[in-house]
């Protein structure tokens, strides 16, 4: 049985139904069933090849409640009373995921997001008391936890009831060991991408006619960050990277995402980045798509992918999908980011947060067709050598079966 707080498809969504993907293709006689706390793509996405599926809605005092939002809104106090509160409601949830897990019987529970870790583990050890050891519980960290003094406490605090990890990169497995300690066995099981779907070949997005733009002149270089609008994806800094190229170089750029979650306080909106772009005088140069289901027919309608990340990535699930359909590459130097590719190879580095770097590495590419070219070619293979989901399966298997048996 899987757990997920979204059913909408952001970075986490994309890997677990990859999991699910691989996992059926190569254990057919697998029993799965995923779990979410909100109706979505993923749902029938994952029913479509033969996962069951249930939706539990979380209490809004659950799903609203963010510690790195609050942060980021200066409201700590604000953050410490939701918290109290959701502990509060959350009694109820717990109940729902126990009364699934007795029904289900499943030989693993895999959580697939903090608020889904804790209340797992909660319902895990409710199932002990009729179950004598409990359903094994297995979490998959897709993000840091060592920079949250909450989530970090509660996971320690729980943490007795999970038997494995899986981290999605050897950086936030690291994270995770220095946290939680040594107790519980982490995995390290990079993310991987459907090649067939994330290929150089299919169709192409209309990124100016979704942007409510003119079409771009012919020898357009067209450069786009695609993902959620999360705080520290870097929205502000590419935008501040885009002012900064000579207006002697055709380029044009798109912002290609939307706001996926429901935490408060840890997403830009649209309108928020549209205000950016006047400020920087680029509302001629950038459009904005809106969240769009297939991203990779927006990547494929781009010469150059940006990942500008202002804080170390916990994986960077976008520079392998570009990476996939051939494209030119510019990525953040931090992270699990850095495990994913070679600066110079199969695609280009910038500092974190640093636009007048990134305006550099745009301006490198946007100006040598060969080079984007090569680093497309490279990139692909890349992709095809280390990122193929159908090795998730074989990944997971060892992982679920040392957490089934208690080792």
């Amino acid at each position: 049985m899987y757990l997920g707080v979204s059913a909408d498809v952001g970075g986490a969504e994309r890997s677990l139904f990859d999991i699910l993907s691989s996992i059926r293709r190569a254990e057919p006689a697998w029993a799965l069933h995923l779990v979410t706390a909100a109706d979505g793509p993923l749902v029938d996405m994952a029913a479509a090849i033969g996962v069951a599926t249930s939706v539990m809605p979380l209490p809004s005092s659950i799903s609203r409640l963010g510690e790195a939002g609050a942060v980021n809104e200066g409201g700590a106090l604000r953050f410490a009373a939701g918290l109290a509160g959701a502990l509060v409601s959350s009694s109820s949830y717990v109940g729902k995921i126990h009364t699934a897990l007795r029904a289900f019987k499943p030989d693993v529970l895999h959580s697939n997001s903090l608020k889904m870790h804790v209340l797992g583990a909660a319902a895990v050890t409710k199932d002990a008391g009729s179950n004598r050891r409990g359903t094994p519980l297995v979490w998959h960290m897709h993000d840091y936890i060592g920079t949250r003094p909450a989530t970090s406490r509660l996971l320690r605090w729980r943490r007795g009831a999970c038997r494995a990890i899986v981290a999605n990169s050897e950086s936030v497995a690291a994270d995770v060991r220095r946290t939680l300690g040594s107790q519980i066995p982490v995995a390290t099981v990079l993310n991987a991408v459907d090649l067939e779907q994330f290929s150089p070949d299919g169709p192409r997005a209309d990124l100016d006619s979704l942007s409510g733009l003119p079409p771009a002149p012919d020898g357009t270089v067209r450069i786009g960050l695609v993902g959620t609008l999360g705080r520290w994806k870097g929205h502000e800094t590419f935008l501040d990277a885009i002012a900064r190229l000579p207006r002697g170089i055709p380029v044009r750029a798109y912002v290609v995402g939307g706001a996926l979650y429901s935490t408060s306080g840890s997403q830009h909106t649209v309108d928020d980045l549209r205000r950016c772009a006047e400020r920087a005088g680029v509302t001629d140069r950038v459009g904005f798509t809106g969240f769009l289901g297939r991203p990779d027919d927006a990547m494929r309608a781009l010469d150059i992918v940006v990942h500008a990340s202002t804080a170390p990535e916990p994986f960077g699930l976008v520079i392998v999908e570009a990476m996939a359909c051939g494209r030119a590459v510019i990525a953040s130097d931090a992270g699990g980011a850095r495990e994913i590719f070679t600066d110079g190879v199969d695609a280009l580095a910038h500092r974190p947060g640093d636009a007048v770097e990134l305006a550099a590495r745009i301006e490198q590419l946007a100006t040598d067709p060969a080079l984007r070219c090569r680093l497309g070619r490279a990139g692909r293979q890349t992709a095809t050598a280390h990122f193929d989901r159908t090795r998730l399966a074989a990944d997971l298997r060892p992982v679920y079966e040392q957490a089934a048996a208690g080792v």
